[in-house]
């Protein structure tokens, strides 16, 4: 079939942190995209304020450089295994994949993840060992580390032809031995000499495949995917869809090309081109079909979700303060336009209007969702994370993960014996980063809740965990969940400064003096494992010898102000978390405590 010599489609597979992001800078940067007195943020791909603030990369993007001749079109993708969807539908764009591992940490759970998704789609590959400036680099090591994820992952002897590469994305350098080259020649040498030109059918009509949806604040809904075959131009009829019995019809406005950063409209694009179009309401997934065309392109495969929570409308004293977009309309259409272009993400209707599950592949899936629409004014309620259990052959099977903790030493027995808890099994014990060992579990998914947080509290924050989704197996069985209950409040007012003084003993706060709180509001973690009622918000009776002004003397006793995925993971069966644009509360779903106490009753009689 043939080829267009003059382009190449990659995307670069990494896990989380090996510094994929910040070789594409370098890259941009020696090709020359970028003036020579231009100022430009490091790792420019990154562009969602949530990617800066937490240094991950969450939804795949594209850009492209230029080579002696050769465009190269790069796709950006995540490294983190719960935006594995966006990884899917990026490898549905290339030809071939840049494999980037940590020259210290070698090949991790997402690394697994990522090249397994390439090589079932048959990619190409060349491998680039970053980091080699690290003082614990072993470059060597970590090269025979990837040759064996390879076979282990049953490439075959095609694929298992990839050259290797070592540099430092941050340098900007690469060669083919640990301290040779001098920029990154050696590196677009080799991406040009190895990975395939996209083939093209010729004579053929227009047919794409739409891999990403974007929007622009003028131009409405912009498609993007890449033409494998035919002309695509503006103006233009087209069908589209994924069945060939109800395909839509729509006219095409703009066609765009990618140029470094730049989207660049054209007059036309041809086959083998990434390219982004306007004025369709195409969806991921669908084939734009041009004349005499109507049969359309296989969609790219997605793994179905594994946790799934119920966000619903909030109805807690305090609602209505905060955010702009409160009505369960609001929250609805919100939440099926994010599954438009999230394609690794379920939203369901349930049995209360006010209510929806939303399905999506871990925790941090879900709540970069959640953080995103607080940001854009959203006010709504998430219960807790379950997991998503399916039945194969009469038996009941749940999600299954691949934990990997790197921890010191003298904190293995504390990890083994918690995650042992939590029905975990240790498959293998090996040398990691300096100075530590590196623990491999299988566990249930549903083990995961909670367990980066008590892991980090028992190893004084040393402990690193990544995790990837392994599978479904047979049930577990019951898996202890939180040892501690709840401090709840009692009354509507500000927490004071003397009751939490007087109540240091109860346990660890999450609110801190001044503090607006309400009945049914969980204020923070007892040290018992029953829920206990406090009250926050008492005050010194003022009297002639005494005043209010000396709680400044007093102290409010240990606190915790919680993040996201912490209070997530601290939620109870029975608890919410109440989520607007300036606040995150915890709360009882049943605020009122009489009829809390009825329900604990009801639950407590022989059936």
């Amino acid at each position: 079939m043939p080829t267009r010599a003059d382009l190449r489609n990659l995307a670069i597979i990494a896990h989380v942190d090996h510094g994929k992001t910040t070789l594409v800078d370098a890259l941009l940067r020696q090709s020359g995209t970028f003036r020579d007195n231009q100022r430009v943020a490091e790792r420019v791909m990154d562009s969602f304020d949530l990617e800066r603030e937490r240094g991950i990369t969450i939804l795949a993007k594209n850009t492209s450089v230029h080579y002696q001749g050769v465009k190269i079109n790069i796709v950006d993708t995540p490294g983190h295994a719960d935006f594995g969807g966006e990884v899917e539908r990026a490898l549905s764009m290339v030809d071939g994949v840049l494999l980037v591992v940590d020259a210290a940490e070698g090949p991790m759970p997402q690394t697994r993840y990522v090249l397994r998704k390439a090589l079932e789609a048959r990619l190409p590959a060349v491998v680039f060992v970053n980091k080699i400036d690290r003082r614990d680099a072993r470059p060597k090591e970590v090269q025979d580390a990837v040759l064996d994820l390879f076979i282990a992952l049953g490439a075959d002897d095609h694929l298992l032809d990839f050259p290797v590469l070592f540099g430092s994305g941050r340098a900007g350098v690469a060669g083919l031995e640990p301290g040779q080259g001098q920029d990154l020649r050696p590196l677009f040498d080799t991406l040009i000499a190895h990975l395939p030109p996209p083939e093209v059918e010729e004579g053929e009509g227009l047919r794409m495949m739409v891999s990403s949806i974007d929007a622009d604040a003028y131009q409405g809904r912009v498609v993007v995917g890449r033409i494998h075959s035919g002309r695509l131009e503006p103006g233009k009829e087209l069908r589209f869809g994924r069945d060939p019995l109800t395909l839509k019809t729509g006219k095409t406005l703009k066609v765009y090309i990618y140029e470094g950063l730049d989207r660049v409209e054209v007059a036309s694009a041809l086959a083998g081109e990434v390219v982004a179009v306007t004025g369709l309401e195409a969806t991921i997934g669908d084939t734009l079909l041009g004349e005499g065309m109507d049969q359309p392109l296989l969609a790219p495969s997605v793994d179905e979700p594994t946790l799934q929570m119920v966000f619903s409308v909030n109805d807690s004293p305090f609602a209505g303060r905060d955010g702009r977009y409160l009505t369960s309309r609001h929250v609805r259409q919100r939440l099926f336009r994010e599954m438009e272009k999230n394609v690794a993400l379920r939203v369901e209707e349930t049995d209360s209007p006010d209510a929806f599950l939303v399905a999506g592949r871990g925790e941090l899936h879900l709540s970069i969702l959640i953080e995103t629409m607080r940001r854009e004014g959203y006010e709504f309620s998430v219960g807790k994370p379950e997991v998503i259990r399916r039945e194969v052959g009469g038996e009941w099977q749940e999600p299954y993960e691949e934990l990997v903790v790197d921890v010191p030493e003298e904190a293995l027995g504390a990890v083994m014996e918690e995650t042992g808890r939590r029905r975990g099994e240790l498959s293998l014990v090996e040398n990691g980063p300096v100075g530590s060992r590196r623990l491999v579990f299988s566990i249930p998914a549903r083990g995961l809740i909670g367990l980066r947080q008590e892991l980090l509290m028992q190893t004084r924050g040393l402990a690193v965990l990544n995790h990837v989704f392994a599978g479904y197996g047979k049930e577990a069985g019951p898996i202890v969940g939180r040892r501690a209950g709840s401090l709840v409040a009692v009354e509507t007012g500000e927490a004071s400064t003397y009751a939490l003084h007087h109540l240091a003993d109860r346990g660890v706060f999450f609110v801190l003096p001044q503090t607006e709180v309400y009945p049914g509001m969980v204020v923070g973690e007892h040290i018992r494992e029953k829920d206990l009622e406090v009250n926050v918000c008492k005050t010194r009776q003022a009297t002639n010898v005494r005043s209010p002004t000396a709680d400044e003397t007093l102290r409010p006793g240990p606190s915790r102000i919680l993040s996201l995925e912490e209070a997530i993971e601290f939620l109870a069966d029975d608890e919410l978390l109440e989520v607007t644009p300036k606040a995150l509360r915890l709360r009882k779903q049943v605020l009122d405590p009489h009829a809390r106490m009825r329900m604990e009753k009801a639950k407590s009689r022989p059936s």
